[in-house]
This record gives C-alpha cells, structure tokens and sequence, in this order.
C-alpha cells in the first residue's frame, strides 16, 4: 500500500468515527441482500456487531500509517473469523459490500480517488486478515 493511499484513508478516518455506524449497517444489509450465504457466518453475532465493526474500521484508518497498533485488534479478528468459518471467498463479498456502503452513505464524499483508497486498504487488510485466518486453521 502507498503513502498517497495510506494519506487518503487517514484522512478519511474523522467520517468514518461520525458515520462509521450507518455505513457498517448499511454494509451488513447489502452483504446479506447480495450474499445470503453469509448470513449463516453471523449467526452467533452480538446484535452490536455493525458497531464492533465500525470501530474497528475507524481503528485501521485513523492507525493505516502505524498498523503495528493494530496487531492485538487484527489478532482477535481472526480469532473469531476462524471459530465462525470465515473463509478467504468471503472476503471479496464483504468488501464489495462495504464499498458499496461508503459509497451510499458518504454520497459525493465517496470520490473515486477515495473508493480506489479504500478498496485497496481493504485488500491489504483482507490479506493480512487471511494469512492469520490460514494459520489459526492449521493449529
């Protein structure tokens, strides 16, 4: 990930601490519109999830430039997504659906140059994510 991408999305990151509920909301009612598979993946979730995520989402923002503040959260993040059987197919649903989220929620807010931002961090962090996930399941 570069320093212009890395610039984008920190700067992103007060929207996302104000906002950052209504688009995780809006993120898990696309997900489950467009990927009804998924839905089974959330079945244990506490019915705060889109706010756990919301915040996890302003974390990788507001931390993009020092991700090793992040290690514990991303940790505990695979924790999880491994005991739910979070496999690497269903990431690109979830970005998809996140996305498309940001994009609705933030309105002209969402340029392109920040949804290109934002679709790369999210690749970033969804391999960071899978990588752990891999070895988590091979314990």
């Amino acid at each position: 990930m570069n320093e212009a991408t890395k610039a984008i999305i920190k700067a992103t990151a007060p929207v996302l601490k104000e906002h950052g509920e209504a688009i995780t909301s809006e993120m898990y009612k696309v997900l489950f519109s467009k990927y009804p598979e998924t839905q089974a993946l959330f079945k244990d979730a506490s019915p705060d999830q889109h706010k756990k995520l919301a915040a996890a989402v302003y974390a990788y923002a507001a931390n993009i430039d020092k991700l090793e503040n992040l290690s514990k959260g991303i940790e505990q993040m695979a924790t999880v997504h491994v005991k739910t059987k979070v496999q690497p197919e269903h990431y690109p649903m979830v970005g998809d659906a996140l996305l498309q989220a940001i994009k609705t929620v933030l309105g002209d807010g969402a340029t392109d140059e920040v949804m290109a931002a934002w679709e790369e961090a999210y690749g970033f962090l969804a391999d960071v994510l899978i990588a752990k996930e891999k070895e988590l399941y091979a314990l």
